[in-house]
């Protein structure tokens, strides 16, 4: 095993236990070591840390498996530590009857690179470092065990992969897949595509906010924005919405969007109206036409990846609630998220108060919006809180 040297001030991350080692504050490797083999972290006196692993392409050269700098990693650890994440679900309350939940969560549950949803009796795992990618056969063959499922899908196809010097990776990896893959969220059937859809195939983490929709949506006229396959625009038909207007630019997932309808006969279906736009184009157009709603989702997809992408991602986060709240009646709730990582919580709130004051409109904060519970936050990982969102009323 290599030795990873810490430039000497660079060990107070490890020791406050955050995960990630970069390249900044690393002195040398002592030995060889190849990407995604287990280092001995230590101080620049020769002090042990942690077991990491190594990955000589990224500006994140390691990440931590252990803070014991005694622990053995292997298949045995790893099989342990894919086991207590599925069970920490196991335990929550708010997860039980979920046919969908995020099975392990990265750094947060003590796997780096390592994310595995589950869709009724699948799962499927997304590897995004060189560590967990090295980690595969342990990390699938303890799934299995973990889980009972009976297939495991791979879409290890993000970009985040290049940044670790590694290709697309995707696939069945274990069992059969299933002719189609449906599951049940909070009373709403949805159509999950675990080979072409975004993500793992599925938003699992906006569920508890898809439930909330529903809640507020009662009797409400709702004009749902990147609606994507229509998560909350079937959340708040069943809640008892008026109308739902739902907007999206991609066809395929509007077409999805329309098979997720078909799939729910209890909801009223001519109270949907689902259109192929441009949201900014399209909301503009809707303020032309004078068009209001007492209820607007607005979840776009990442404007900034990074810190260095946030001033242009500010502008667009401003734009898009600008309009928003426009569209608003008064007494209106605008649900408004980022998930960009470049842009923190408090920053994304004075961007949505700048939107409000640029309108002329005062408004409130009823509920401040978060991933659901099965895609935790480290505490020492602050980075991992990605998904922030505020319903605001007007």
């Amino acid at each position: 095993m290599a030795d990873l040297i810490l430039k000497s001030g660079n060990d107070r991350s490890v020791l406050r236990r955050h995960p990630w080692i970069f390249a900044g504050s690393v002195d040398r490797l002592e030995g060889r070591a190849r990407a995604g083999d287990t280092v001995l972290v230590m101080d620049s006196r020769g002090k042990p840390l942690a077991r990491a692993a190594w990955s000589p392409e990224s500006q994140i050269r390691a990440r931590v498996w252990s803070f014991d700098p005694e622990q053995s990693i292997d298949h045995a650890f790893i099989k342990r530590a894919v086991a207590a994440s599925v069970a920490r679900r196991a335990s929550h309350p708010w997860l039980a009857g979920q046919d969908g939940v995020r099975l392990i969560h990265g750094e947060s549950d003590g796997l780096p690179g390592v994310i595995a949803d589950r869709y009724g009796a699948m799962v499927v795992v997304q590897l995004t470092s060189a560590g967990a990618d090295k980690w595969r056969d342990a990390i699938v063959a303890g799934l299995v065990q973990a889980t009972g499922c009976s297939a495991v899908y791979e879409r290890s196809d993000s970009d985040v992969r290049k940044l670790e010097g590694l290709g697309p990776v995707t696939g069945l990896v274990y069992g059969e897949m299933p002719e189609s893959l449906t599951i049940v969220e909070n009373g709403v059937r949805m159509e999950v595509d675990v080979a072409g859809g975004h993500k793992t195939g599925f938003y699992l983490d906006q569920r508890e906010n898809r439930q909330l929709t529903g809640r507020l949506a009662a009797g409400r006229d709702v004009l749902n924005c990147f609606c994507y396959t229509g998560g909350f625009s079937l959340q708040a038909l069943a809640g008892g919405a008026t109308s739902v207007i739902s907007i999206d630019s991609s066809g395929p997932a509007l077409g999805t969007a329309a098979r997720n309808m078909a799939l729910n006969p209890q909801l009223d279906a001519s109270r949907a109206e689902w259109r192929e736009d441009d949201v900014f184009q399209a909301l503009r157009n809707l303020k032309a036409e004078g068009r209001k709603f007492d209820l607007i989702i607005l979840d776009p997809p990442k404007f900034a990846p990074s810190a260095a992408h946030a001033e242009r991602a500010a502008r667009a986060y401003k734009d898009i609630n600008l309009l928003g709240f426009r569209l608003l009646n008064p007494g209106g709730i605008l649900m408004t998220y980022s998930c960009s990582g470049g842009i923190g919580l408090e920053m994304f709130q004075k961007i949505v108060a700048s939107a409000a004051s640029d309108v002329g409109i005062d408004a409130r904060i009823l509920h401040r919006l978060s991933a659901a519970p099965d895609h935790p936050v480290g505490l020492a990982v602050p980075e991992g809180e990605y998904l922030k969102g505020l319903a605001c009323q007007v």
